[in-house]
Formats: C-alpha cells, sequence, structure tokens
C-alpha cells in the first residue's frame, strides 16, 4: 500500500520507485566482479620489439617497390631491375655468397613508396614466403 502524506489538508499519496531492490542488486553485482576479477588471468601477448636480434644479418637484400609498380633489388654491390615473376629467383641468387652457398643469416627487407598500393606490398611479400624466404621485413620512413 502506498505511503501516505498529511501535509496540510488533503491526503495525497507518495509515488516515488522503491530504490532499495536496485541497490542490492548493485551491491550483489559489485561483490560479484570484486571476487571474480582476481581470478581472471589476463592473457599474455608476446609482441615484437625493434632491433632485439642478437645477431645482425650477413646480408641484406633490398627489395624496391616504385611509384609505377617497378621492382628493384638492391644489394651491397649493384642494383637490378626485376619481374615479380623472377623475383624469388633473383633474391635467391642474391642471397648466396661468394662460394654459391646460400648465407645463413640474410634478411630481405621491401622498401616501397607513399604512393604505391598496399595490396602490390603484399604480393611482393608473400611471393618472397612463397619461395621459402624465412626472414623478410618491411622498411619505414618516420616522418619527422
Amino acid at each position: 500500500m502506498p505511503a501516505v502524506s498529511s501535509r496540510g489538508r488533503g491526503r495525497r499519496t507518495i509515488s516515488e520507485p522503491n530504490m532499495v531492490p536496485f541497490i542490492d542488486v548493485m551491491l550483489v553485482l559489485l561483490i560479484i566482479f570484486m571476487v571474480t576479477a582476481p581470478l581472471i588471468t589476463p592473457s599474455v601477448i608476446d609482441l615484437p620489439s625493434v632491433g632485439s636480434a642478437s645477431k645482425q644479418p650477413d646480408v641484406v637484400v633490398q627489395v624496391v617497390v616504385g611509384k609505377n609498380d617497378q621492382l628493384e633489388l638492391k644489394t651491397a654491390e649493384q642494383s637490378t631491375p626485376v619481374t615479380l615473376a623472377t623475383l624469388a629467383g633473383a633474391v635467391r641468387k642474391a642471397q648466396t655468397q661468394g662460394d654459391g652457398k646460400p648465407a645463413a643469416n640474410t634478411a630481405v627487407v621491401i622498401s616501397a613508396d607513399k604512393t604505391v598500393q598496399y595490396e602490390r606490398v603484399v604480393k611482393v611479400m608473400d611471393t618472397l614466403q612463397r619461395a621459402g624466404i624465412a626472414r623478410i621485413g618491411l622498411s619505414l620512413q618516420l616522418a619527422d
């Protein structure tokens, strides 16, 4: 039965919602969250960090993707234009040392012009990965 107020000459009912059940539910939920929060273990993500390699690569081969989707292969000695079809073979040849054996610690770095579509860079990376080249990185230029 609603409460009756007898202020003044007339009787009016007070139509306010009863907040006690809502407060009880909120306190129970708060207690549940406080008890279960320490039991939840946060998942740990092992992210790579820049410059964490213990040894610098012996041979660095750079693949440059130009503005007009032109590919260029740069090594320490020379720079040669290549196509996407011949890229994997050219990188393998550039990774070999003077005795014809591939260097054990080699890296391939992909550099692209900022106007090149990202799809083209991904195609180059996919071609290299399908050829079995394990160590592929992306070169970036930080803004000043």
